[in-house]
This record gives structure tokens, sequence and C-alpha cells, in this order.
């Protein structure tokens, strides 16, 4: 390939991505105005990480820069998206222009008395009861332009039965609301629309969108995956295990599949369709390999830092939680995508497409800072999330201002876009937030949060199973479309709670919902990061969404696991976590051969079939169930016999064929 001919197909993929992420067609005046405010936002949250109001002698609550950065939000979302749902807005209708004014100026206005409502909010009740009833429909409203119906019903049926809760019959009857006082302290008070879910986003998510951002304008995405290709580009396959590598680094800052699908993917794509991947293998793969980055430390998409905030546990015991069952998931998709290559006779990538190492390391290196600057001021400096992460983002900027990457240094536009674009983006999950906080409110006040663990209990009583599976369906329908946060506040918010009660361990809880609701991004039929590596890869989207079911099997298995066996989740004696991780290890390498149908050579369909039992049962937690060493034991020495048995037998067919070729 010419050098004419990489340049035109590198700016063609490039386009693609830029669309993919774009896909809103805007005025020149709705875009100039929504990164103004989206800067105001990211600048807002700047100035809160690093305490400098505090520092300047301004003693405002968390709670204030949560009211201004939501009212900032509901102006950005009234004046970006259409009535209608309609993917153009060329102009601003006046009555939209008039829900932005409502709506940023009830927040600033909230913000203002917030001190006279927290000294005395029996007296401040009235002005309380109107701010509410401006606030929740147009928190409504907002929910409904960003995500769709789907969740809006969800959030309707919560907010209708705190109303009307006491009516409902039996189990679910909740207790009678006092409507004034009720939507006063939705709309207005820090254990409902301005709660926890509320203050993590605004505190703490949005600084990572913007080191996501940042890392997008500064060409991150390329050097992953130029490193991926100067480690892997010469072993069989190697494209699509450039993909895994590169989306794996890239998505675990990203915090979006489908942001990291669209910036990666761009350039890992074209390359698995040269190298002779079908066009629905190589979008699955960049797929499962994109959401993937979501569960992986260090920051896994800031869930981590989500969960170590609901959770109220150190940032360190989730990321220790998080490595063995992330480490099994990019197993399972690179063994895959390795005895694929074999299976099809996918030859490595041409040397003149593999850069040195040396060179791209000497090129990109800063890129590693962000890493080694949050790790280093979480575990050795101690310091909040808020503010690591602020560090890390700082010095995205500041070595991509000094150094940059292919001599290209970032500029003062782009880096005002970062700025921008990172409050632009995040108001879909401010709004979110606003709307788990009212739903934590409602489930603490009407008693429905214990209704529903109870129902969930019957449910468990006879079968933990059923009562997972119900949960796994329930979190990949309400995780469709939604970023990774977000998925994960909202079921963290509904679900994870009631099964805690049941005995299901915490973190294995909360790790449950989070896969699950990751699962809906490749999971057809609203499979977003499999959709959108479609229309790159040029395959049909459901075609593509199936292939990422089936390369992503293990995220599928892997959660009832560690719900049933913690050990893989690091809780427990190091004996049994090392056995539960020996075991688990095994068991995907020998199951996905039986996914892909080959190990030596190609297997029949017994043979495939006795592998993925093989590799089901070393992955069984032998300390969950009855006789379980027995049990892996027995996959221990099926996986042995059927591994053997492929190696003779394809030792032997080599032989036949090298023979019958000496004679000819």
């Amino acid at each position: 390939m010419t050098d004419n001919q990489s340049t035109s197909q590198d700016s063609s993929t490039n386009e693609k991505g830029a669309k993919l992420l774009a896909q809103r067609e805007e005025s020149p005046f709705v875009t100039k105005l929504t990164q103004g405010l989206g800067a105001v936002i990211t600048l807002i949250v700047l100035s809160w990480a690093i305490e400098f109001w505090l520092k300047l002698g301004f003693e405002w609550f968390d709670e204030h820069a949560c009211l201004v950065c939501l009212g900032l939000t509901l102006a950005i979302i009234f004046v970006r998206y259409p009535y209608d749902g309609g993917k153009t807005r060329l102009s601003l209708p006046w009555y939209d222009a008039a829900l932005a004014i409502l709506g940023a100026g009830s927040c600033f206005y909230l913000a203002y008395i917030y001190g006279d409502i927290e000294l005395n909010p029996f007296g401040m009740r009235p002005t309380m009861f109107i701010l509410g009833l401006i606030l929740i429909p147009l928190t409504w409203e907002a929910l409904r332009r960003t995500t769709g119906w789907s969740l809006t019903i969800v959030f309707s049926f919560f907010v209708a039965y705190s109303f009307v809760g006491h009516y409902v019959p039996g189990i679910m009857k909740g207790l009678e609301q006092e409507p004034v006082r009720l939507i006063a302290e939705l709309g207005v008070t820090n254990v409902a629309l301005l709660g926890l879910p509320m203050k993590i986003i605004v505190l703490t998510v949005v600084l990572f969108i913007w080191m996501g951002q940042l890392l997008l304008h500064t060409g991150a995405s390329e050097w992953f995956t130029d490193v991926a290709a100067a480690l892997m580009g010469r072993s069989r396959g190697g494209s699509a295990k450039i993909a895994v590598v590169a989306s794996g680094l890239f998505g675990s800052i990203s915090g979006s599949a489908v942001s990291n699908v669209a910036s990666t993917g761009v350039i890992t794509i074209p390359l698995m369709r040269q190298a002779g991947y079908d066009a629905k293998s190589a979008g699955a793969i960049e797929a499962v390999a994109s959401t993937g980055g979501q569960i992986m430390p260090p920051i896994m998409g800031a869930a981590a830092f989500l969960m170590a905030e609901l959770l109220e546990l150190e940032y360190t015991e989730i990321i220790l939680a998080a490595l063995v069952p992330s480490a099994l998931y990019y197993l399972a998709v690179f063994v895959q995508a390795d005895l694929q290559a074999a299976k099809d006779g996918i030859a490595p990538l041409p040397e003149d497409r593999i850069p040195a190492f040396t060179r791209v390391m000497k090129e990109g290196w800063f890129f590693l800072l962000p890493y080694v600057v949050l790790i280093y001021t979480l575990f050795s400096l101690n310091l909040p999330p808020q503010e690591s992460a602020f560090w890390a983002a700082i010095s995205v900027a500041i070595v991509s201002l000094v150094f940059g990457y292919h001599g290209h240094r970032i500029s003062l536009k782009q880096l005002w876009e970062s700025v921008a674009g990172a409050g632009r983006s995040s108001a879909d999950i401010v709004v979110i937030g606003a709307m788990a906080g009212i739903i934590i409110a409602i489930l603490d006040r009407t008693g429905l949060g214990q209704a529903l663990t109870l129902v969930l209990a019957a449910v468990g009583e006879d079968s933990l199973f059923l009562l997972l599976v119900l949960t796994a369906l329930v979190s990949i329908l309400l995780g469709m479309g939604m970023p990774t946060s977000a998925i994960y506040l909202l079921l963290a918010t509904m679900i994870a709670p009631s099964l805690i009660k049941l005995g299901v361990h915490p973190i294995a809880a909360h790790m449950f919902v989070l896969y699950f609701g990751l699962m809906s991004m490749i999971t057809p039929p609203v499979a977003i990061a499999a959709f959108a590596a479609a229309s790159l890869s040029g395959a049909k989207p459901m075609e593509t969404g199936a292939m990422a079911v089936r390369l992503g099997w293990i995220a599928y298995v892997i959660p009832f696991v560690f719900v049933l066996s913690p050990s893989l989740l690091w809780q427990g004696d190091i004996v049994n976590i090392l056995l539960a991780a020996i075991t688990a290890f095994m068991g995907v390498w020998i199951a996905s051969c039986g996914v892909i149908g080959y190990m030596f050579g190609p297997l029949s369909a017994i043979a495939r079939l006795i592998f993925f039992v093989a590799g089901i049962l070393l992955l069984l937690p032998a300390e969950a169930l009855p006789n379980g060493l027995a049990i892996n034991g027995v996959g221990l020495v099926l996986g042995i016999l059927v591994l053997s048995k492929d190696y003779i037998t394809n030792k032997r067919n080599k032989i036949s064929q090298t023979s019958a070729s000496s004679s000819d």
C-alpha cells in the first residue's frame, strides 16, 4: 500500500469516526452556545476539585456546584435536543429557549437561597415546593430528550408511586406521603435531586470525561493502537489482537464504548478487514474489546470511583476486585481472536505496517503519565478521587502541550474544545444522576425499596440462579443506550441494594449489575457499540451484534461465578482466591476453544461441546458447590483428554500430509 493510499484510507476512516461521534446536525449558534455552557460546567468542576473557592474564603456547599452544573445541563439539553427527538437542530424555538432559561434560572436561584434552606427547611418549604414543581418536570423532560422513553417510563413509575403507592394492595403498598412536602423534598434536598449520585457525577465523573476528551484530542487512541501493533502485529491474527489491546487500554479511560469504537475502530477495523477477517467478525471484535475497557482497572470508565463511593470502600478494594474478572474477559476475547485467525488462515500484519516498539514508546511515552499520576495520587498521597482525576487530566494537557504525538502538540483551540466537550457531553449523565437521586429518595421514603427486596426474596427463596437471571435481564434492558457511569449508577441505585440484602456480597452485587448493564452495549436488539462497529465495518448490525454476543460469552457467565464465589473478586482466603483464579483461567481458555471450534486444528461438533463443558466445569467455583473440587477435577481431566486427543489427531494428520507430499 502506498503512502497516498494509506493517507486517503486513514482520512476516510477518521471521517467515519467523527460522524459516528457527532451524529447530530446543529446550527453554529447552538453548537457555540452549548459549548460555552459546557465549558462553564467543566471549569466549575475543576475549581471544586482543587478547592479553589474555599481557598479564596468562600464557604460554599458541594450542593452549590451541583445546582449550577444542573442548571447549565438543563440549558444545554433544551437548547441542543429537539422536542420530537430528531437529530437536526438548525434553529432554537422560543419554547425551548424558555425552558432552558427556566431550568438554569431555577437552579441558580436555588443555589442562591440554599444556605437559608439548610438553616430553616420548614420555613422555606413553600419556596422549596414551587422549585420542586419546576425542577422535577424539567428533569423528566430532559431525561426523555436525552435517553428516550424507556428510562423516562421507569422514572415516571417511581414518581407516580410516591403519590399513590399507599393505594397499592399487598406487599407493594407504600407509606402515604404529604404531597407538598414530598415535592419540596424530592426537588430540592441533598437526599433526593442533589443526593449522592449527583455529587459523584458532578464532582468526579465529569473530570474523567474531561481526561478522556483530552486523550481523544491528543492522539492517545492512535498511540495505543501503535503500541498494540508493535507488540502483536507479528503474531497470527495480529490485526485483531491489536484491536483487543488498544481498545482495552483506551476504553478504560474513555468511559464510553461507542466513543471507543469510533476512535480506535477507525484504525483497527480496516486493519482486520485487510488481514482477512469478515466484516461482522471485525466489527464484533472491536465492539467487544471496546466494551470491556469499561470493566478494566484502574479507571473502569469512572465506575470504580462510583462503586467505591456507593459502597463506602477504599478505591484499592474495588480495583483488586475487578482485576481477575476483567483479565478473564480479555483472555476469552484474545484467545478467540487468535483461534479464529488460525482457523481462517489469517496471517500476521505485513512488516511495513508494524512500527518499531522503541520508536512508538519514544514518541508517545507521555500517554502513560496520567495512569502514573492517578495511581500515585490515589495510593501514595491518598488524595480524594476528584483531586486525583484533576491532576491526571492536567498531566495529559501539560505533556501534550510540551511534547505532542508525532510532533503535533495540542493547540489552545483543541484544549478549549476538550474543556467545552467534557461539559457538553456530560449533560446526559448529569440528568441521569438527578433522576437516580430522586429514585433513591422515593425508595427510602415510601418503603418501596424494602418491598422490592421482599419480592426478590420470594423469587430467590426457591432459586438464587433464577433471581440472578431475572436481575441480569432487567440490567440489560435498563442499560440499553446509556454510557457506562450512567448504566452503573442506575442499576446500583435500583437493583444492587436488594441483592445485598438477600445475602449477595456487596462488591459481587455491584459488579454483577455493572457487567450486565454493560452487556447491553453488545446485546441485540439495542447493541449500540456493536451497531457503531458495524457502521465502520460495513456489516449488518444484527449479525455483528450476534457475533459480539458469541465473542463476549464470558461476560454473561463470569458474574454468576463471582456471585457464588467472591474469591474471584479478591475476597476471602488467599488459597481460595488463587485456586479460583487458576481454574477460571484454564476454564476460559478451554471453553473458548469450544466456542470457536478450533484448537490444534478444526473441531467436530461433539469435540466443541466437550471442550465447552470441560471449560465450564473448571469455571464453576469449588468453594460454593458441594464436591466443588471434584467438579473442577472432572473438568481438568476432561480438558486434558480432549486437548491430548486433538493434539495427537492433528499431529498424525500433518505427518500423513507430509508423507503424501513427499511421495508425490
